[in-house]
């Protein structure tokens, strides 16, 4: 589209956006919430929780509770005069075609596909690249509010069978079916009590491996603690009674399993973790050997293993073992001794963090300062090539089999919607298969990347993403979004909200704070724990350097962060109430001394540790944003948002949270909570809430920040 066109009518909603409104100067009158005196005791010392109550999501007291705050907090978002300019524009920008990336089993190809304000992605299917696409599986027929997503899927090796997951209301609790390829109708499977777990078919396409745990007691279902997960093979066509178990663990409760099938079909890989612990054993089944035993291949829980390909009963991993940032070793299985191993590519400067084999090749896919970077390797880990990518940011794909000699990748950054690009493996070139358009001009904007020091004196990257032409007069309304945790990188990537924050005027930042995985497992370890206050240092002095370099002030900024980045603004808004204007937590961990008692809650010790330890419950306690709000302090305005289907991070953390600080709260700025319902962690969540849900929240920045 022609850019003049687009900037016009950019300046048209601007003008809308940016339209006086009402002062809205009634006070609000937040529901009242119980307080109860009630108290817990850790190590001798004895804490206050006073809204504990809420924790119980069934109870009539805590429905009525959430319904009065969705009252008043929707009665607030709706009063600004700017979100309908806002949602409108959101739901222009974001009615583009958008495409997955595609995979090809057998003779066919599957691919995924958005003509834009779809609630779910459609997957189809095509017998050819140039053939017409069908309809294979349509989420979107499944309910008439979108809100039951496809959660998983694998097609058979021979593409004949799609086994898919379907997950309600973003539950993590899924449930799988199997499709048949040729004619689209289901088949009778149904797999009940799924969860964090894909599909692996074996090699004779006729079932595939998957894992699940016991159903759960009735009304425990959202935050019942998951303990006990089994490995199971599954028979096309059986009833799930029938399903054989493969593995489990009675004496490991946190044991979880994955299988994978080697693409000879000879191995079944039992990947097992622990938590979210990056660190894992690795075991395996001869599959050629009827009721072989299972094989301790990797049993020490000193590193991570994952598995990547192998060659016979050779088997390649990528490793951090004594490569922080990655590199990639043989496995002889009939010579499993460490003192057998070789190493094919050596740790680099750069962070390592995924390996395919194409064309009996490695594809080496490397983080650069949080910036994608590709390398083609040899099987004797000889460089052969860098894949030359279309700019700075953030490249995804390069799957398939080993004889594969082409591929496919997305490629997407802060101002670039993410293409899908088909790459050949021999000549190396790559061809763009689709390419979305967007009514948006790229070229208005640019990015750059900062480096600015902690409070330590530890070097951060950030991206800092803006308009041309932006005047440093500290004026500029600024969104600083973060994360920081489970060795989870925050790369360049697309997203129509965050264009929209920027067509209004604002700045995006985003540094790569410690507790992520951008620099390898000595960064992210340099993150959890006792040292997860580094993570919390790390964002604030994003802050201070965001206002010293005159980018913005502390009544321009916003702090925004989801799940464990809902964490990260609770402890940063309760530690430096003063730096931030708008504060944004989202599906946050809030009370950092009860999380392990929901769901999977547990497993995160890895990264928090545990109120049951002394020395981590002191850490714990010292940051926990529940536990650290303080009476009569003036907090920044926040709009705390929650999900009542969430049983990640349990929606109890956020309801606490709110009452407490509406309590405590001193001041005119609002402090609201937001709770969607039908709706979970934030997978699978429908077009129309998502848009919804970013309308609400630009008005609230928008509105507290005065932006004018």
């Amino acid at each position: 589209m022609n850019s003049r066109i687009v900037c016009a009518r950019a300046l048209l909603v601007l003008g809308a956006l940016f339209a006086t409104s009402p002062a809205m100067t009634a006070a609000l009158h937040y529901p009242p919430t119980r307080k109860v005196d009630h108290a817990d005791t850790y190590h001798g010392e004895r804490v206050e929780d006073p809204y504990q109550w809420l924790e119980n999501d069934n109870a009539p007291e805590t429905k009525a509770w959430t319904e009065a705050q969705n009252r008043v907090t929707f009665g607030f978002l709706h009063g600004i005069r700017r979100r309908q300019a806002i949602l409108e524009r959101l739901t222009r920008l974001w009615n583009f075609e958008r495409y997955g990336i595609p995979s090809r089993k057998g003779s066919r190809y599957f691919i995924s596909r958005n003509n834009g304000l779809q609630n779910q992605s459609v997957l189809y299917a095509m017998e050819t690249l140039e053939s017409e696409p069908r309809v294979l599986l349509d989420p979107n027929a499944l309910s008439a509010d979108g809100t039951v997503a496809l959660s998983g899927s694998k097609v058979s090796w021979d593409g004949s069978y799609l086994a898919y997951g379907l997950a309600a209301s973003g539950s993590d609790w899924n449930e799988w079916k199997v499709r048949d390829v040729k004619t689209g109708n289901d088949l009778p499977d149904h797999l009940k009590w799924v969860k964090f777990s894909g599909a692996s078919w074996s090699r004779d396409n006729l079932g595939f491996y998957y894992s699940r745990y016991d159903e759960p007691k009735p009304g425990e279902q959202l935050k019942g603690v998951n303990y006990f997960q089994k490995l199971y093979y599954h028979r096309v066509g059986s009833a799930q009674s029938e399903d054989r178990l493969v593995y489990e663990r009675p004496d490991q409760r946190e044991w979880g399993f994955g299988g994978e099938v080697t693409e000879d079909g000879r191995y079944l890989v039992i990947t097992v973790t622990q938590g979210t612990s990056p660190k894992n054993r690795v075991y395996y089944l001869d599959l050629s050997q009827p009721r072989s035993p299972v094989v301790e291949l990797l049993n020490d829980f000193d590193a991570s293993y994952n598995f990547v390909d192998n060659d016979g009963p050779v088997f390649w991993f990528l490793t951090d073992l004594d490569a922080p940032r990655g590199r990639l070793i043989a496995i002889d299985t009939r010579h499993p001794a460490r003192d057998r191993w070789v190493e094919i590519i050596p740790q680099a400067a750069d962070t390592l963090h995924g390996v395919s084999v194409l064309n009996q090749q490695f594809v080496c896919s490397y983080l650069q300062d949080a910036r994608s970077r590709v390398r083609i390797v040899s099987r004797q880990g000889a460089p052969v090539r860098d894949v030359e990518l279309p700019g700075i940011g953030s490249a995804a794909g390069f799957s398939g089999e080993s004889k594969d000699t082409d591929t496919f990748y997305a490629f997407s950054s802060f101002t670039v919607p993410g293409a899908i690009y088909r790459y050949d493996m021999i000549s190396g070139k790559s061809s763009i298969f689709r390419q979305p358009k967007v009514d948006f001009n790229g070229s208005d904007y640019e990015t750059r990347q900062v480096f600015y020091s902690s409070k330590d004196g530890t070097r951060i990257p950030m991206f800092i993403t803006h308009k041309k032409g932006l005047v440093l007069d500290g004026q500029n309304p600024t969104y600083l979004y973060g994360y920081g945790g489970f060795n989870i990188s925050l790369a360049p990537s697309f997203s129509v909200s965050q264009i929209v924050w920027m067509e209004m005027g604002g700045v995006l930042a985003i540094p790569n704070l410690r507790g992520g995985g951008e620099y390898g497992e000595e960064w992210h370890q340099s993150g959890t724990k006792l040292k997860k206050q580094n993570v919390f240092n790390d964002f604030i002095a994003a802050a201070e350097w965001l206002i010293a370099q005159k980018y913005t002030s502390p009544k321009k900024l916003a702090i925004a962060g989801g799940s464990n980045g809902g964490l990260l603004v609770g402890a940063c808004m309760t530690q430096r109430p003063d730096l931030y204007r708008v504060a944004l937590p989202a599906v946050g961990v809030m009370d950092m001394l009860r999380f392990q008692k929901f769901t999977i809650g547990w497993a995160w010790t890895s990264d928090y540790g545990s109120s049951d330890n002394p020395d981590e419950y002191r850490a714990l306690r010292a940051y926990s944003p529940y536990h650290n709000l303080k009476p009569g302090v003036a907090y920044p305005s926040t709009l705390v948002t929650t999900a009542d289907h969430d049983d990640r991070v349990v929606p109890a953390h956020s309801f606490k949270f709110a009452a407490r600080l509406q309590e405590f709260h001193k001041g005119p700025h609002p402090t609201l909570i937001r709770i969607e319902t039908k709706a979970g962690h934030g997978a699978g969540k429908p077009t129309a809430k998502l848009i919804e849900e970013a309308a609400d929240r630009w008005a609230f920045v928008v509105h507290e920040l005065g932006m004018k």
